[in-house]
């Protein structure tokens, strides 16, 4: 076999053929690289955890916001309630008279009557008999007294002839007197049973409108029997509203009010006209009572919600997306003078087509987010975009 003898150099290496060093010089090359990096990448983040004031900072998004500074504006104050309709003057009708059998009755509720109107009438056969009896007694009386003045006439003509003394003229004169006296007394008696007759008569007190019916034809009433008709006085209403002691105090006789009633889409304007002067112990309420005009919607016993005007205050007023809540109650976002998102606690007043007015936790100068602060957090840095509020309305 023939071996080829390899080639040695003069400090006894093996040489090798030209290319395989060049291939050996590239991978040092390529392993000392790698190395290098390694090491500056150690090197950095030994750098980086070691001073963290030197790391860069990161870039930071700042969403835009509107924001607007609300001022101050009058506010009407609005008080709720709810009560009951009733009549403003709820007139109960009953027996004036003696009483007896009811033979018809002349209305119906929901019937406007007069004053004077006769709503049902009573058997008066009893009563009529001795209406006419006084009647003859009074003619009577009337006759006997015309012959006790003629008597007395023809005395007095012969008295000066002497044919009758003074005492007799004077006699004659008490028996025409007495005859005149028993013809007032019987014309008394007359006109006090006439009256009670017309008294038989169930009347209406006074104009308005009849609101229930309780009795028939053929019932027997008397002076014990109670209430027969319920009228309204002139047909007009009222709600009696229950409010606290506070809203009591927040509104007085003459205070707009806005009664509708429970299933009705139609409003009614009316006015306070009397205010409780006294408070329930239990419940710690009062009666505004609101007069209303006649209407058949309005029906007595009925349940209805008001709105009563309670003057106005200042107070700034927000659009409904800039107040949010949550478990701890209703809040806006404003910004601090670094841009800067704080939640502010507000107190929510009246709600109007205007916005919603804030009764307490701003002043109206503050900077306040109008939308999109759902997706805000406190601390949380923005570019305030400024609105212009609108223009206030000038007291009235």
């Amino acid at each position: 076999m023939n071996y080829e003898t390899p080639l040695l150099d003069n400090d006894g290496t093996l040489a090798l053929p030209a290319p395989e060093a060049e291939r050996g010089y590239r991978r040092a090359l390529v392993i000392g690289a790698v190395v290098a990096i390694v090491a500056a990448l150690a090197l950095g983040w030994w750098w980086m955890h070691s001073h963290p004031a030197a790391k860069p900072a990161a870039v930071e998004q700042m969403p835009s916001v509107t924001v607007s500074a609300p001022g101050r504006s009058d506010v009407a104050e609005v008080i709720s309630a709810t009560g009951t309709l009733a009549a403003k003057r709820d007139m109960p009708v009953g027996v004036a008279g003696e009483g007896g059998m009811i033979t018809r009755v002349l209305v119906e509720p929901g019937q406007w009557v007069g004053k004077g109107q006769v709503l049902a009438t009573i058997d008066r056969a009893v009563q009529t008999q001795t209406g006419a009896s006084l009647a003859a007694q009074v003619r009577a009386a009337r006759a006997d007294a015309g012959i006790a003045q003629s008597n007395y006439n023809r005395a007095l003509a012969l008295v000066d002839r002497g044919f009758i003394s003074k005492a007799d003229l004077e006699q004659k004169a008490a028996t025409r007197d007495a005859a005149f006296a028993r013809v007032k007394v019987a014309q008394a008696s007359l006109d006090e049973q006439l009256a009670r007759n017309g008294r038989l008569d169930i009347r209406a007190p006074e104009a308005g409108l009849i609101l229930a019916r309780g009795v028939e034809a053929g019932q027997i009433v008397g002076a014990g029997t109670g209430t027969l008709f319920r009228m309204a006085e002139r047909g007009e209403m009222e709600m009696r509203a229950q409010l606290s002691e506070g809203d009591l105090a927040a509104i007085h006789v003459g205070s707009p009010a806005t009664v509708r009633p429970v299933g009705s889409s139609v409003s009614y304007t009316g006015a306070v006209w009397q205010i409780s002067p006294v408070i329930d112990p239990q419940t710690r309420q009062g009666i505004a009572r609101i007069a209303l005009r006649y209407d058949p919607a309005l029906r007595p016993g009925g349940f209805a919600a008001a709105e009563i005007g309670g003057g106005s205050s200042s107070a700034p007023q927000l659009p409904n997306s800039a107040i949010q809540s949550d478990d701890r109650g209703n809040f806006v976002y404003v910004l601090d003078a670094n841009n800067k998102v704080v939640r502010r606690n507000v107190t929510v007043g009246e709600v109007s087509d205007s916005g919603v007015a804030i009764a307490e936790g701003l002043n109206g100068t503050e900077r306040v987010v109008l939308s999109a602060g759902a997706f805000l957090a406190p601390g949380q840095k923005v570019n305030p975009i400024l609105q212009k509020p609108l223009p206030q309305k000038p007291r009235g």
